[in-house]
């Protein structure tokens, strides 16, 4: 009897097993390359994989390796201030892209783990996807999966109906009528930052050696903060500081190798841990504002929304709010700051074009602070905005998942697979950019984005179609006013200490940060 047991355990043991590893075998070999194939069957070409886990991440690694080997040792990703900065980090940061768009052409396939992945650098293919308004592209699973603990299941990364209803929290409270009511909110905020810069010039004898990247990501925080939080930085200063521990700590996820995440090693303990105090800290903040919903922001649009039917039903209301608070933070504040930074570098390194923006910026503010009318009428600084942001923009890839089979220009992608389109690498295609490509040169932005490049698809620092970022007059707007303060107020130039090192981090970032020699004017 005992014996008949035992067998009959082990059947269902080994039964279990058995589906188990189909399940796996599934999920981390058949599916994905059952979508390459289909791909490749209609004439779309990729690089092999070599690995049974990690697809293309082998070759993308020693692929990045041997380019980063290669401008070391011609000096490209290295520069002083006074030396000539090369703005082709892309040749090193995604070389595989480059590499494989080369060796395939335009349109090439490859996988990450377990993640298919389409790379779309055909101008045609590209303009059909961003024109493109069906509901059968999302974002990509690995945004809320591998990310989760920064993403969850917001704004930022959910699709289908779960965004739909968040999107229309989320994206009134942020139409340009709103943003511009925040004008006197944003220069409040960049005064307090603009006097701490003159105390330090004037205690180091007139000029003084700055790091403002950190200034500025701080301001950045304090903005979003108060605008659609209600609150000044300093009150939420912890749950920044840990948004920005957690993102380090997301840089060396392994995306796509899901398996990783759920073995507790130190960083994902860690990014464990995190998690749940970041989550504690929101709910703490959201408990106090309840007991005060007089303020009618961002934040009270969210805690009511909480409340009200239409909530995805895979969602709970504690989710909803932390999620979005979380998208929020870190999307509202993390890439203006950065582009901020490239912009005063960019600045920097071309005293011609600042001394132009200033010059603008003094005529329209005569000895005033900036308003809604007179940051209308900054024409040379939005040109100056719009090339940092052809060359450094901080999102450097836009990614779609097809939730259904869709069809653009007679090539069936199917359902699960990833769209990728480049956008460090769209901005410098030269027959679209000109033989400039990759020169500094905001003129090209004199007759609005249609008269820079021959494409205006090519063009999408904010993303693309319905998914574009809601955010984006709230970042145009506060970086014309922090960056006009910060022209009316200072000269600068780059500091002999700054090392030009873009790091493909959640957004491209100045790896050694970004430090100027200022000067009042």
């Amino acid at each position: 009897m005992a014996d008949v047991q035992l067998k009959a355990a082990t059947a269902v043991v080994l039964g279990v097993s058995g589906i188990l590893l189909l399940w796996l075998l599934d999920v981390l070999l058949w599916k994905p390359r059952s979508l390459l194939r289909k791909l490749n069957r209609q004439g779309i070409p990729g690089p092999p994989s070599r690995s049974f886990f990690l697809g293309n991440i082998p070759d993308m690694d020693r692929i990045g390796a041997e380019a980063k080997r290669a401008a070391d040792a011609m000096g490209q990703t290295q520069g002083e201030g006074a030396g000539v900065i090369s703005h082709d980090w892309p040749s090193v940061g995604f070389s595989y892209l480059l590499k494989w768009r080369d060796e395939y052409g335009p349109n090439f396939i490859y996988s990450m783990g377990q993640i298919p992945f389409l790379c779309v650098t055909d101008m045609d293919l590209v303009k059909e996807l961003c024109l493109s308004t069906t509901p059968s592209l999302g974002k990509p699973l690995y945004l809320s999966r591998d990310l989760g603990p920064l993403f969850g299941e917001g704004i930022v990364s959910s699709s289908g109906p779960s965004w739909t209803f968040q999107r229309k929290i989320v994206a009134p409270q942020l139409y340009l009528d709103k943003v511009l009511n925040m004008v006197d909110l944003m220069v409040g905020s960049a005064e307090a930052m603009v006097r701490s810069w003159e105390g330090k010039i004037e205690s180091e004898g007139g000029m003084a050696n700055m790091r403002v990247d950190d200034d500025l990501r701080s301001l950045a925080a304090d903005i979003i903060a108060r605008a659609c939080f209600g609150s000044s930085y300093k009150q939420g200063e912890e749950i920044f500081k840990k948004l920005r521990e957690l993102q380090g700590l997301l840089v060396s996820v392994s995306v796509g190798v899901p398996i990783l995440r759920y073995v507790p090693m130190r960083k994902n303990r860690a990014m464990w841990k995190l998690e749940e105090e970041i989550e504690s800290m929101i709910l703490e903040t959201v408990k106090a504002r309840k007991k005060d919903s007089s303020e009618k922001d961002l934040m009270q649009m969210i805690l009511e929304s909480a409340d009200q039917e239409g909530l995805p039903p895979d969602m709970s209301s504690q989710q909803f709010i932390v999620d979005n608070c979380k998208n929020i933070y870190f999307a509202g504040h993390e890439t203006t700051a950065t582009t901020s930074s490239w912009c005063l570098m960019l600045l920097a390194a071309n005293p011609e074009w600042q001394d132009r923006a200033r010059a603008e910026v003094v005529e329209l503010l005569k000895d005033g602070q900036p308003d809604s009318s007179k940051i209308r009428g900054m024409k040379t600084l939005t040109m100056v905005i719009h090339e940092t942001l052809r060359l450094y923009a901080p999102a450097m890839i836009v990614v779609r998942r097809a939730l259904q089979d869709v069809k653009f220009k007679n090539l069936r992608i199917p359902k699960g697979c990833n769209i990728q389109l480049p956008i460090s690498i769209l901005h410098r295609l030269p027959d679209i950019w000109g033989k400039d490509w990759n020169e500094f040169n905001p003129q090209r932005f004199v007759n609005g984005v249609s008269g820079a490049c021959k494409s205006v698809q090519a063009y999408m620092p904010f993303g693309v179609g319905p998914r574009v970022c809601v955010g984006q007059h709230f970042a145009m707007l506060e970086m014309k006013v922090v960056l006009s303060l910060i022209l009316s107020r200072f000269s600068f130039s780059l500091s002999p200490d700054y090392l030009h090192a873009p790091e493909r981090r959640l957004v491209l970032e100045p790896g050694h940060g970004v430090i100027l020699h200022i000067t009042k004017v």
